[in-house]
């Protein structure tokens, strides 16, 4: 028996790839197919089945391609509808991968058909559990994605996942595997563990959510405590993952195609395509195309490209460093962005040589704004997560994280000079070029955010 977690670290995400006797399946793929059919022609096992916990937000899975690829069949839970074949499986059902066997356990609550597949071996004992976006090390799923107004509401689902946990999962033995879809950084949950593997025994001592004297109303309230509103494209995934998406080749195809400046330009005007700009902020700070957003590769860039964009239909010209033009536009895919049109070939260095304009972001280093503001009171804008900024900030600064900071432009100076920062520099390069696309300049950003900024000796506080 094989059990392989294949994590990806942008998405916070873990597929899984089990095999028995030759013949494999595969839990929450990822939308490129190649790295686990791969594995099991190497292998020498067959994809026979393809299981999904529940209706992904956060990325587009993989199992229509897959399937279509391998012949094998796409398994959901109770209460699924989908737009594809699929087999939607009973509670308690069975199936068999060699002499192993995945058991149906219909556990709702995340959303109505979320499910968790348990493992059990060749002596029919209890091994592990995938438990999707059910339970996680050290959280459980949000409650809040599934809800329809007038008729289901986040309380009512927080009270199905109270129940599901208790009836389907805490009875299992403390040794049996935890095998969750996702780990800390996703916006699935609220407090994730590092970890990405553990044990259900760790799970009860530990998770808040699985407290044994924890009463149904306790349960409801802590869960739902905290919850932001989710990113725009989630419902758009769940869209494209219930209802179909083009191949993933095709995308790419269109996604790495080379243009010239004047294409790009043309095809930029032509679409009023956003495009963005993903090398390392630095790069992007010293000299970028006018108008163009910025999302670097090197950081979550996935989630926040689907976060600060929202709407996935929208066309996208791309900026990246030399060679990784395919890697992006993969990248884009996997949270549901089809319509990348291209890449600018030969990148900033073609586009000065066209005696094209560019512009710059205005920085200050870490050293020099300690000394300003050892002298006067500067306006200062945090850019990091609400708990970030809780836990120590620079005092008067005002805390507009990232993910709000389009709904929150009126909190900003309208004239007079400001200054934004993250913790190490990415997010607050990825609200400089949002500002700047806005038409708004009279800002300064703080090179190394707060990380640099705290070697500098400055007072915090909490």
């Amino acid at each position: 028996m094989i059990i392989e977690q294949i994590y990806t670290g942008c998405l916070s995400q873990g597929s899984y790839y089990i095999e028995s006797q030759g013949e494999a399946a595969i839990i929450d793929p990822l939308r490129e197919t190649g790295p686990y059919i791969e594995k099991a022609t190497k292998n020498n096992s067959q994809i026979k089945y393809v299981f999904e916990t529940h209706f992904h937000a956060d990325f587009v899975s993989g199992h229509i391609s897959l399937a279509k690829e391998t012949g094998a069949t796409i398994v959901y839970g109770p209460k699924a509808e989908t737009g594809f074949d699929a087999l939607i499986a009973k509670d308690q059902q069975e199936f068999k991968i060699g002499d192993i066997t995945l058991t149906v356990l219909h556990t709702p609550g995340h959303t109505m058909e979320s499910t968790t597949y348990l493992l059990r071996d060749s002596s029919n004992k209890d091994v592990a559990i995938f438990s999707g976006d059910t339970l996680f090390l050290g959280d459980v799923g949000r409650p809040d994605l599934a809800q329809k107004s007038g008729k289901i509401t986040q309380e009512d689902l927080a009270g199905i996942l109270f129940e599901s946990l208790r009836t389907k999962i805490m009875p299992l033995a403390d040794n049996v595997l935890v095998y969750p879809a996702h780990g800390s950084g996703s916006a699935c949950g609220k407090n994730l563990s590092k970890e990405t593997v553990g044990t259900l025994g760790e799970q009860k001592k530990t998770n808040y959510a699985l407290r044994a004297d924890m009463t149904k109303k306790e349960f409801i309230r802590e869960v739902t405590d905290g919850l932001l509103p989710p990113p725009q494209y989630f419902p758009l995934n769940v869209k494209m993952n219930k209802d179909g998406y083009k191949d993933i080749d095709k995308v790419l195809k269109t996604g790495t195609t080379a243009l010239d400046p004047d294409s790009f330009e043309k095809l930029a005007n032509q679409n009023r395509a956003i495009i963005l700009d993903v090398r390392h902020q630095d790069d992007f700070a010293k000299e970028h195309i006018p108008q163009s957003i910025f999302i670097g590769l090197d950081g979550g860039f996935a989630p926040w490209a689907g976060t600060m964009i929202g709407d996935i239909t929208l066309p996208i010209l791309l900026i990246t460093p030399n060679g990784q033009e395919e890697e992006t536009v993969t990248r884009l895919a996997r949270v549901g962005f089809d319509n990348t049109l291209g890449y600018l070939k030969g990148g900033l260095k073609a586009w000065k040589k066209d005696k094209r304009v560019t512009d710059s972001i205005n920085c200050i280093g870490a050293k020099k704004f300690f000394e300003l503001d050892k002298n006067e009171e500067l306006d200062i804008f945090d850019l990091r997560k609400q708990d970030e900024y809780a836990s120590e900030h620079i005092p008067y600064s005002q805390n507009i994280p990232l993910d709000v900071i389009n709904q929150n432009m009126n909190l900003l100076p309208k004239v007079s000079s400001f200054y934004i920062h993250c913790a190490g520099g990415y997010r607050s390069m990825i609200a400089a070029s949002i500002l700047k696309s806005r038409g708004i300049h009279n800002f300064i950003d703080v090179k190394g955010g707060l990380g640099a900024i705290k070697k500098t000796g400055i007072a915090l506080i909490n």
